[in-house]
């Protein structure tokens, strides 16, 4: 089938590594994708990921102008509706599937779809924590009260677990417009393997922070725990990733504290190597949607520790990694850190047991498979309406 898929390139955040992982595993599959995306200033080309060589003949692209993209939210331009209904008039897909960007286009985008009677399906990426315990879970929250009534207008909207499934129908939305399909690894490529990252940062002990440097992610709460804990000699605290808060934070918490700060890390590969090389992974956010970098350092066989934010605890329940409370990060993370450090076998045996939770149930295989079956689900749906509809909408169709 031909998807039109709606979505970003950049800047690098959850939301692309998203689209380029399902876009690509579809072409990969035989379907055609012409992916659309709000056109601004790029990354280097490193940092795009490209599909492979064999499929990027097959991969129709089309730039959406914007005035701002950030890895937040985009503000697209006034004529991006009009250039997006031409686009859509021109390839003429069987289906569009948006990956919801926070954007104002994701409002009328089911009234775009609407008038040119092609079905739409989303993912709905935004963090969330079950609880309002904090200002950010709060200022989320009223995202998800803000787009709840818009996405009943789309065909199916999918999300990435169970606790968000009951977050939105309780706002609103009709369970039967939500799939709960969540993010999945190639388990191929995130493996256990050899790493001298250890070697390279002169480590005997190797924690990782992946991810934004931000007030939702509380890396400040893990850079506090790290300094007040009294870790076992050579113990290094690698944060892999850049932010807003990374300039203010970055000179009080050093090298002298065995804290190495690597930056963004565009090449996935090195990302590997870092995940692959290190004991413990470590997620101390204040909310989350389903964190790709957490299931890719569980793939790795990483022991694990993350907040129950968002769909993480879930992830790691039943003894799949620790799950820590988002209210006291800091003095759980002063007890764990040492404990950790000291006991490789914990460690090693979490490892093991995290690599197994994402084989269970988190694969790309088995996700790309079953979006493949909700495409059909939907695809089926909307030709019976359209059997149903009055003649001008069937032939508007047809010729379409």
């Amino acid at each position: 089938m031909h998807i039109a898929w709606l979505g970003k390139k950049s800047p690098f955040c959850g939301n692309v590594t998203y689209g380029r992982e399902v876009t690509n595993a579809l072409l990969e599959r035989g379907h055609q994708v012409s992916f659309l995306h709000f056109a601004q200033e790029e990354f280097p080309p490193e940092s795009q990921a490209e599909p492979p060589e064999e499929i990027q003949e097959e991969l129709q692209e089309v730039s959406i102008p914007c005035l701002y993209k950030s890895q937040i939210y985009t503000i697209p331009s006034p004529k991006s509706s009009k250039v997006l209904t031409q686009a859509l008039q021109r390839l003429k897909p069987d289906l569009v599937h948006a990956s919801l960007t926070l954007s104002p286009l994701d409002f009328v985008l089911p009234e775009i779809c609407e008038e040119l009677n092609l079905p739409l399906v989303s993912t709905f990426h935004p963090p969330f924590d079950r609880k309002r315990r904090n200002l950010t879970s709060g200022t989320q929250h009223l995202m998800y009260q803000l787009y709840a009534p818009f996405l009943a207008h789309y065909h199916r909207v999918i999300i990435f677990s169970e606790i968000q499934r009951e977050l939105l129908v309780r706002l609103g939305v009709p369970d039967n417009r939500l799939a709960v399909i969540p993010n999945g690894v190639d388990v191929e490529k995130y493996s256990p393997g050899p790493s001298n990252i250890k070697a390279e940062l002169d480590a005997r002990r190797l924690f990782v922070y992946q991810g934004r440097i931000a007030t939702e992610k509380n890396v400040e709460a893990l850079l506090k725990a790290w300094k007040q804990s009294e870790m076992p000699p050579g113990s290094k605290l690698a944060i892999v990733g850049n932010g807003p808060l990374a300039p203010t934070l970055r000179p009080f918490y050093g090298e002298d504290l065995g804290i190495v700060w690597l930056g963004f890390v565009a090449n996935e590969q090195r990302r590997i190597e870092i995940l692959r090389g290190a004991d413990v992974f470590i997620l101390p956010s204040l909310v989350e949607g389903l964190s790709l970098s957490l299931l890719e350092a569980m793939a790795c066989g990483v022991a694990c520790m993350a907040t129950d934010a968002g769909a993480d605890g879930e992830v790691l329940e039943a003894g799949a990694g620790i799950v820590l409370s988002t209210q006291r990060v800091l003095s759980q993370l002063q007890t764990l850190l040492p404990l950790f450090g000291d006991h490789p076998e914990m460690t090693l045996l979490l490892g093991q047991k995290a690599r197994q939770r994402v084989l269970d149930r988190y694969t790309l295989s088995r996700n790309i498979s079953r979006l493949e079956d909700l495409y059909r689900q939907v695809l089926a749906q909307h030709r019976t309406q359209l059997i149903s509809s009055p003649p001008s909408i069937q032939r508007n169709w047809y010729s379409h």
